[in-house]
């Protein structure tokens, strides 16, 4: 038996009233889901579809990874920048990491002061607040003294809620289930 109620198309159109454009966004992709990063990519793709000049700063993944989305980004023209050495449970030196963080922020702010791209992606940013390598404030206004046409996505677990009051548009990815916590190991291809 059919429930009438959920199977109809929606009649109600559900914009609201009075939108308003924007100059630019900035969008935090965060949470213990899966594909915060990839939905960061997708908006790459989608900038530089219409022109835009796109840098991305990773501040966690290596440079060495050889990851997908790197590779696509520079053929495509991507100034991409990455200034992690991986996952900080294989580290042997987390003073390292900290100082490849502070490297890759002041990196950040020069791209976003410069005004050149239309779209930034600070990839793993989240993670330099919650791991205490940077004040949070030292994240936000950067972000929020940037020029009116450069939208910044930032990804990573544990946003702070600094940054998530900044932002004008915040996901959080759940995880309903995934491969890897069943024994699957990441896949060339779909995970990187």
């Amino acid at each position: 038996m059919a429930d009438t109620e959920h199977d109809a198309a929606p009649t109600d159109d559900p914009r609201p009233d009075g939108l308003r454009r924007a100059d630019s966004l900035v969008i935090v992709n965060t949470g213990n889901g899966k594909g915060k990063s990839s939905s960061a990519f997708g908006m790459m793709v989608r900038a530089l579809a219409r022109d835009w000049n796109v840098a991305v700063v990773q501040f966690i993944k290596s440079g060495n990874w050889n990851v997908g989305e790197e590779k696509m980004g520079r053929q495509l023209g991507v100034d991409w920048f990455s200034f992690g050495d991986g996952f900080t449970w294989d580290s042997n030196d987390l003073s390292n990491d900290r100082a490849h963080a502070a490297e890759g922020w002041a990196k950040a702010i020069e791209l976003m002061q410069a005004g050149e791209h239309q779209l930034v992606i600070f990839d793993e940013l989240t993670y330099l607040s919650s791991f205490n390598w940077l004040p949070i404030a030292d994240i936000v206004g950067p972000i929020a003294d940037r020029p009116r046409h450069v939208n910044v996505i930032v990804t990573g677990r544990d946003a702070a809620p600094e940054l998530i009051e900044l932002a004008d548009t915040v996901t959080e990815m759940t995880e309903i289930k995934h491969a890897y916590t069943s024994g699957i190991r990441a896949m060339r291809g779909i995970d990187y």
